[in-house]
């Protein structure tokens, strides 16, 4: 009797490719026409990304080019959490976060969309930050992966561990 197929569910994120994609933004930033002697920057403070700049509308634009770096980087959009432009002195600054692991509600809402509409005999398990998803037949577990892939989440998902 062969023993059961299974994969890990994960969000994570590669910071070295964040770390390249905010490199190459912060040199476009400093080049671009639009944004000279303007005080435009985009830096990490701690885990955050700080973007500031002289205007709301400048700012918005420096997050653009970012998440153009990023897209190119591959990594996805959905990872990205950007808060709203906030005026601090003279400046506007914009937050944003790379957002990394599983929550909890989030897993167990992936585990719902598996058991509801994926193939019978699929088990899911939440262990810290990860769902490993396990099943008899490999085609099920192909299968779960293209219906994850389909649904509309809110989170940059990765399978690994596929054995």
């Amino acid at each position: 009797m062969a023993a059961d197929s299974s994969f890990d569910v994960v969000s994570k994120v590669d910071r070295q490719e964040v770390d390249n994609a905010l490199n190459q933004a912060a040199k476009e930033v400093s080049q671009r026409y639009d944004f000279k002697n303007i005080g435009a920057s985009i830096t990490w403070s701690g885990e955050t990304i700080v973007m500031a700049a002289n205007s709301e509308e400048r700012v918005k634009a420096i997050l653009d080019v970012f998440e153009t770096k990023l897209i190119r980087r591959g990594i996805s959009l959905k990872a990205l959490e950007a808060g709203e432009p906030k005026a601090s002195g003279k400046e506007y600054r914009l937050e944003a976060t790379i957002q990394e692991g599983l929550s909890s509600e989030n897993a167990k809402k992936i585990a719902k969309i598996v058991r509801d509409e994926g193939p019978k005999g699929v088990k899911t398990q939440i262990t810290g930050d990860e769902l490993r998803v396990s099943a008899k037949s490999r085609d099920d577990l192909q299968s779960v992966i293209a219906l994850l892939k389909g649904s509309d989440l809110d989170v940059a998902l990765q399978f690994i561990n596929y054995r």
